[in-house]
């Protein structure tokens, strides 16, 4: 059948589509993606830029591919929670969940923020605030006091804050990250006890 043999080099090649979309992303973040040239990532990836050029035509290309891919879970995550009840339970682990998410985009949205006009320009804005109403669709009852609402969007935007706003305080990134996640617990489930 030969088709392990096929796996993997499906592998291989994600690998490598992977290794462009970190350096290129680290470049974009150092320098600035208007100033990041499309050789600059062949040679820091050490590769020829037709090699480059196989998995990608343009800068535009990539940063739309690491954004798709580094959503992705969002996407999945909104999926699961519209067949969980609308339970706290199921509240409180979407917020887990979404917090395990935005740790694994870290770099992305460091990117995002800094960008914003890129980000507004190729579109990609859009799409993320397209994921974010479909996660408070989730976790906000349309039924719920408006403060209680609220509170559900402010426990998203809690883990948001999280990233930027607390990177001088004086703890590990997991105690941060865990602080950040017990007060949009908390949010969620205030908003929760008060329908």
């Amino acid at each position: 059948m030969g088709g392990t043999m096929d796996g993997t080099k499906q592998q291989r090649r994600g690998d490598t589509r992977q290794r462009i979309q970190d350096v290129a992303l680290g470049l974009f973040a150092e320098q600035g993606y208007e100033k990041t040239s499309l050789r600059e990532i062949a040679e820091a990836l050490d590769v020829t830029k037709a090699a480059l050029y196989y998995h990608f035509k343009t800068k535009e290309e990539i940063l739309v591919s690491i954004f798709e891919d580094l959503t992705q879970p969002i996407l999945d995550l909104i999926d699961w929670g519209r067949r969980q009840p609308h339970t706290l339970e199921t509240k409180q682990e979407i917020v887990r969940r979404y917090s395990e998410v935005l740790a694994g985009a870290t770099p992305l949205f460091r990117f995002m923020q800094e960008n914003q006009a890129t980000v507004r320009e190729l579109r990609v804005g859009e799409t993320f605030k397209d994921r974010m109403h479909g996660l408070r669709e989730i976790i906000v009852d349309p039924e719920a006091d408006l403060a209680d609402q609220v509170r559900c969007v402010s426990a998203l935007f809690t883990l948001h804050a999280g990233m930027f706003l607390l990177q001088d305080l004086d703890a590990t990134p997991e105690e941060k990250r865990q602080a950040v996640l017990d007060v949009a617990t908390d949010l969620v489930t205030q908003a929760h006890k008060g329908s």
